[in-house]
């Protein structure tokens, strides 16, 4: 029997044993056993957690196109610290007239003085300008249980007895946000979850039923290729996603002085006087100042140590540049899956550079 022919008894997926992130990744040994199961179901089945999986753009579009022949509530996760590079666009053309609920994940990532109410406030204002308008936008911390309950309340007024979809990108925090849901089931929760097949596609969801009548589906994450995380490993990943509160660090520049976000990010201040510039980057991110005319040379010399991640030098991407003249105080600067730089004021002009792929954007300041 090929391998491509073994299926998951869990959730009928096609096993394979290379590659750990993909679907149906099962070890050897699993195909040693009568009943093969993939290493998402045995998890899934033994230590009742979901393990979050990722899709490609087509099997994504296969996905949340047959979102919007349901009748259904959708919950779209964001990761509040990448805003932008976790934001799944065109969702709202897939969902049909399905209601989306806007769920802002990691909030305890951002200072404690910044007011829930705010990001609440700047999560609108930014889904209408990308074109959604989400029902309801609730704040969690998925990893501390914040908002858990309170959002799970928000769910069962939305859905009106439907179904609910949870989509979101991969490092979203969807799976913990559900694994903090199924706890809260109980500990019967682990009998009631289900795998499902998506009509029209090979993937499995995860299926949690609500009632008797209703279900909440997972499904599996989305990659967002314009986010940081493509273009590092998975160690170097830990030190740029902050897992605790980020403390802004505050740089006051002269004119023609360039800041080096670890190797994989630049900014380099033109023009505009001398001006402070907040910087909202993973506390594990080594952030080195120097002159303009000398950075080149810095980054051709100590690429991969003190400018560092990234590790591997050969195979990293060129830095792109993109240069911006701040209209508006109080406006960031982001660099899709790093961090971001918050302007006090305007006037300044700056560049940026960031490998080819990454996204740089900008934005109304959103602390």
């Amino acid at each position: 029997m090929g391998l491509e022919q073994v299926k998951c008894v869990g959730c009928g997926v096609s096993i394979q044993t290379e590659d750990k992130e993909a679907l149906g990744y099962a070890p050897l040994s699993a195909l040693t056993k009568e009943l093969p199961i993939c290493q998402r179901c045995f998890r899934l089945k033994h230590y009742n957690e979901i393990h979050d999986v990722s899709l490609t753009d087509d099997d994504y579009r296969k996905i949340v196109s047959s979102i919007g022949d349901e009748d259904a509530l959708v919950v779209k996760i964001v990761d509040i610290f990448d805003f932008n590079g976790s934001w799944l666009p065109g969702l709202h053309r897939y969902a049909g007239n399905n209601p989306i609920l806007l769920v802002g994940n990691k909030l305890d990532l951002l200072p404690k003085s910044v007011n829930p109410n705010k990001v609440i406030h700047w999560m609108k204002k930014e889904a209408k300008e990308l074109g959604l308008k989400p029902i309801d936008v609730k704040l969690i911390s998925a990893d501390k249980g914040y908002g858990i309950e309170e959002l799970a309340e928000s769910i069962d007024y939305y859905r009106q007895g439907k179904d609910v979809y949870v989509v979101g990108c991969t490092n979203t925090g969807k799976s913990t946000f559900i694994n903090r849901l199924i706890k809260q089931f109980g500990e019967e929760a682990a009998d009631l979850i289900t795998t499902s097949h998506f009509p029209g596609t090979t993937l499995d969801l995860i299926d949690i039923p609500l009632d008797g009548r209703s279900h909440m589906y997972d499904t599996p994450g989305i990659i967002n290729h314009h986010q940081m995380a493509h273009f590092v490993s998975k160690k170097e990943l830990n030190i740029i996603m902050p897992k605790k509160e980020i403390k802004p660090m505050v740089f006051q520049l002269n004119e023609l002085q360039t800041l080096y976000f670890g190797g994989l990010g630049r900014m380099d201040y033109i023009k505009g006087g001398k001006q402070s510039f907040v910087c909202h980057f993973s506390n594990h991110l080594n952030i080195h100042r120097t002159k303009t005319d000398k950075a080149d040379e810095l980054y051709e010399k100590h690429l991969g140590h003190m400018l560092a991640p990234p590790e591997d030098t050969e195979n990293f991407p060129k830095l792109k540049r993109y240069e911006f003249v701040i209209k508006e105080s109080k406006t960031d600067i982001v660099i899709s899956g790093l961090g971001w730089v918050t302007f006090p004021e305007a006037g300044a002009k700056v560049a940026f550079y960031a490998p080819e792929g990454v996204a740089v954007t900008v934005r109304t300041s959103l602390i």
